[in-house]
């Protein structure tokens, strides 16, 4: 086949394109800038429950029981042995509604005679001494709490008749102790302490002797003591003027 030249077409204007370009960082500056810090970490948090399934179960810590006897059965009663407990209850109701209960004024006058007693005994341990007879009743406290208080009275009476010099007292505590026999004759004098008080130990010498002799004991503190003891506290700068006194209870000299 002849080939023929042709006429190649003319070519037009061709059309500009855009051309973009971007400038890298300078590897020096990339080095320099600081790096963005590291996001914190997560805490994990449980997992949650499921709406419809069944709870988690905590956990328990255990100790495996030692071995041991088993605790015993509470025991049964017969209907014969529950019988004879209530018949047991029923005798003793009937024994406490048949026994007489005390009236008032036995309970007043029980009440009154263990104050005594309690009152006696406090006086025997201090101001008071009994020397008690062997395989005796006690005696009476109302009785024994009437004698002394008849004793206290008499030395007031006999220490107006007895010349007592104030500027000789002294200032230390002391006592004495007097004991009267059954028929009211003095038995002893006894200076248990003396401190300071020489003077006033000599006067009260004095009013007991010039107070014998004192009444004879009633028949139950005579069938109960073979002597009495009185106890004298010459304590200066307590109670107000001068006299004999009967101490409170659970006081000492």
């Amino acid at each position: 086949m002849l080939f023929f030249p042709g006429k190649e077409p003319r070519p037009g204007p061709i059309a500009a394109s855009r051309i973009e370009a971007s400038l890298s960082p300078d590897p020096q500056a990339r080095a320099a800038a600081p790096r963005p810090p590291a996001p914190p970490a997560r805490l994990t948090s449980k997992p949650a429950r499921p709406i419809n399934g069944p709870a988690p179960r905590p956990h328990v810590l255990t100790v495996p029981r030692a071995a041991g006897k088993a605790a015993p059965d509470t025991p049964r009663w017969s209907r014969a042995q529950k019988e004879e407990m209530n018949r047991f209850l029923d005798e003793l109701a009937a024994e406490a509604r048949a026994t007489p209960q005390p009236s008032l004024a036995q309970r007043s006058l029980a009440q009154a005679r263990d104050l005594g007693r309690q009152r006696a005994q406090r006086d025997a341990e201090g101001s008071m001494l009994l020397e008690r007879r062997p395989d005796t009743p006690p005696p009476e406290p109302f009785s024994l709490d009437l004698y002394v208080d008849g004793i206290v009275r008499r030395l007031n009476r006999s220490a107006a008749f007895v010349r007592n010099d104030p500027r000789s007292r002294g200032v230390k505590t002391a006592s004495v102790q007097f004991r009267i026999n059954p028929n009211g004759s003095l038995k002893s004098f006894t200076v248990l302490n003396a401190g300071d008080q020489q003077e006033e130990i000599a006067f009260i010498r004095s009013v007991v002797e010039r107070s014998l002799p004192f009444a004879a004991f009633p028949p139950d503190i005579d069938r109960a003591a073979r002597s009495l003891g009185v106890t004298i506290c010459i304590a200066p700068g307590h109670g107000s003027g001068f006299g004999f006194s009967r101490m409170a209870d659970g006081r000492h000299c």
